[in-house]
């Protein structure tokens, strides 16, 4: 027998059913900008991962972007100004 079906059958209580998932994976669905624009199209679990996954990528290489330039923007402003103040709130 497979772990994964032991896990499975070890934690009954806490096992996820296929409603569920396809509920999940709905709601993902959703979410996601490259996804939600195909909305005739009904995307697979899989490809609902794999388009989240990079969403997520993309958002974080986003976030690094604009701390990085929000840190070169406080650097080339006056520290105790009010613009110092709230660029120093952002990113935080």
């Amino acid at each position: 027998m497979s772990s994964r079906r032991q896990r499975s059958r070890q934690s009954g209580a806490s096992r996820i059913t296929d409603d569920q998932i396809a509920d999940l994976v709905s709601k993902l669905q959703q979410l996601i900008p490259e996804i939600r624009s195909r909305r005739s199209q009904k995307a697979s679990a899989s490809k609902v991962l794999q388009e989240t996954c990079k969403y997520i990528r993309n958002l974080h290489q986003e976030v690094d972007d604009l701390s990085h330039r929000l840190s070169g923007l406080l650097q080339s402003t006056d520290a105790d100004s009010a613009q110092a103040a709230i660029i120093r709130s952002l990113l935080m």
